[in-house]
């Protein structure tokens, strides 16, 4: 597909019949050709229906504004939709928050690099000045924000100041300070978190270290939506491998942060492609 034709349509509404014969009819008759659908019923009867659809429009015969203005009212308002079109042509605007633990972080920006995330990487804000160097390696600004319990709120406030105006997904790459539920409504389904999977069993600090003291024989990461609730957001991606009594504490903890780095890699591409719909506390994700 080309990004500079390509747009992408999300709906989410009461599942009845015809939805998906009035999405394409609008857009066959503006021109627009259907390249990618994908649909989903939670229920055959009195369901809520879900759909992610990428159409081209190098021949579209309206301008965007008329487009969207003819989908909500000839076929949104009519089947009562939550919907948004996005186009590929304007890549989401990403900065990335990270402390000490770079596997997440040098994985985004390898891939990013490489063209295989399409995104404007906007910045790199950290609360250490340790990671400066490899990251302004890949051309990327780096922003050092000290964070600590007693300056924690003009420390979100300076972050605040920092994404706004050029922000649309914040990727938190082992950020290891919890953000305020004010800081988290600045940009709701628009935070997205990593960590290993052995929440709610091992809490607190050396996860691995009581993982391996209970011989645990799967370990794995979790990316979600960060949400007030610490670590309750919508989940994403998840991802297991399997370990066994051989392993050392050293050794579960790299390959945690190489399920760390792949999770983590998939749920940006996933959210900067548009394939997600948050439904609640859960997701709709289209792959």
């Amino acid at each position: 597909m080309k990004p500079d034709t390509t747009a992408r349509l999300l709906i989410t509404c009461p599942d009845r019949p015809g939805i998906v014969a009035a999405v394409s009819n609008l857009l066959y008759n503006h021109g627009c050709n259907i390249t990618a659908l994908d649909q989903h019923s939670t229920d055959p009867e009195g369901g809520t229906f879900f759909m992610r659809l990428e159409f081209q429009t190098p021949h579209l015969d309206v301008s965007r504004e008329a487009l969207e203005r003819s989908f909500d009212q000839r076929v949104a308002q009519r089947y009562g939709m939550d919907w948004c079109i996005s186009y590929a042509a304007e890549r989401k605007k990403m900065a990335i928050l990270v402390s000490k633990y770079d596997h997440g972080l040098l994985e985004i920006l390898w891939r990013w690099s490489r063209r295989e995330l399409d995104a404007e990487v906007t910045q790199v804000i950290s609360n250490h000045p340790d990671l400066e160097d490899p990251v302004r390696s890949f051309g990327v600004p780096y922003e050092h924000v000290p964070f600590s319990p007693e300056t924690k709120p003009e420390a979100e406030a300076h972050i605040l100041r920092l994404l706004e105006g050029q922000t649309d997904v914040v990727v938190l790459a082992r950020y290891m300070q919890i953000l305020s539920a004010e800081f988290v409504d600045q940009y709701a389904n628009r935070i997205i978190n990593i960590h290993h999977s052995f929440l709610p069993a091992f809490v607190g600090a050396n996860p691995y270290q009581q993982a391996c003291e209970r011989g645990v024989k799967l370990i794995g990461a979790t990316a979600h939506y960060v949400t007030s609730d610490l670590d309750q957001g919508p989940i994403i991606e998840q991802d297991v491998i399997r370990v066994s009594h051989r392993n050392t504490v050293d050794e579960l903890r790299e390959l945690g942060r190489d399920i760390e780095r792949t999770v983590l890699a998939r749920a940006v591409k996933w959210h900067l492609e548009d394939r997600i719909i948050v439904h609640g506390n859960k997701t709709v994700v289209f792959v």
